[in-house]
């Protein structure tokens, strides 16, 4: 009778660990970049990349009438350092007229460096670099 018990105890026992099983998780990241957007002005450095109006990023982001990116489509030198005009985000209380994607853009709308009043300076990936 004892032989009896001490066999279902170690069956209740074992029972019991195999039911105490650590939890697998799968663990996944994905990153997905695509194709920067096509804007006539540029586009801004934060998530969802929507279409910049003109006047938002100062000449130094362009080569010839070419915007050369920003956020994770910048396609300058590390030390590129460059003005923006922060009045034209929204996140700072612009609310009016955007490009559309595929706009062409309007060589009247170009900045240029006469024209053009920054007030923040940013690195290439949207950080704000403190230069002004």
């Amino acid at each position: 009778m004892r032989e009896l018990n001490l066999r279902k105890l170690t069956a209740l026992t074992a029972g019991g660990l195999l039911g105490i099983s650590p939890i697998v998780s799968m663990a996944q990241v994905s990153i997905n970049i695509g194709v920067a957007p096509e804007c006539p002005y540029g586009y801004y450095d934060v998530a969802p990349f929507s279409c910049a109006p003109a006047g938002y990023y100062g000449p130094e982001w362009f080569s010839g009438d070419v915007f050369i990116g920003a956020g994770p489509w910048f396609h300058g030198r590390n030390e590129f350092r460059g003005q923006v005009n922060n009045n034209f985000h929204p996140d700072h209380g612009y609310r009016g007229e955007f490009p559309h994607r595929g706009e062409r853009a309007e060589p009247a709308h170009r900045p240029d460096r006469s024209s053009f009043k920054g007030n923040e300076e940013r690195d290439g990936r949207g950080h704000e670099t403190h230069g002004r």
